[in-house]
């Protein structure tokens, strides 16, 4: 069932305000979702390649011609490998996301709270958002 626009609303803030904690979670939440068109991809290509394969062992075995069935294993093998193995790169940005600032990055320790818990947060934003409409 679809999210109202409402309930759309509400996620993209709970998201912004993830963000904005843990930004390092988010990325790495942020890049799985965006990556699985081509993770999609892959595996198409890799059964593709699987049944390829098969079809020269099949042929291979069936006219005596071992190296012919043995590149068919062979194609078969990457074409499963291929299918389940992640891209490289899949650690990049979206293309939405301006590249990092290079220099020095600020230290990484426990960083300040704003204004109380997560969740007081929420509740104020809420509060705030209420009071608007």
């Amino acid at each position: 069932m679809p999210l109202s626009e409402h309930e759309q609303r509400l996620l993209e803030q709970m998201e912004r305000a993830l963000s904005a904690d843990d930004p390092k979670f988010a990325n790495a939440m942020r890049g799985s979702r965006h990556g699985a068109g081509g993770a999609r991809r892959r595996l198409v290509v890799g059964i593709a390649a699987v049944v390829v394969g098969l079809v020269l062992l099949v042929i291979g075995v069936s006219t005596s011609q071992i190296w012919l069935g043995a590149g068919g294993f062979i194609v078969m093998l990457a074409g499963t490998i291929w299918a389940f193995s992640p891209a490289r790169g899949t650690d990049a940005k979206p293309a939405g996301q301006p590249p990092a600032a290079s220099g020095p990055r600020p230290p990484s320790g426990p960083k300040p709270r704003r204004g109380g818990s997560f969740m007081e947060r929420m509740e104020q934003r809420w509060d705030r958002r209420r009071n608007q409409w």
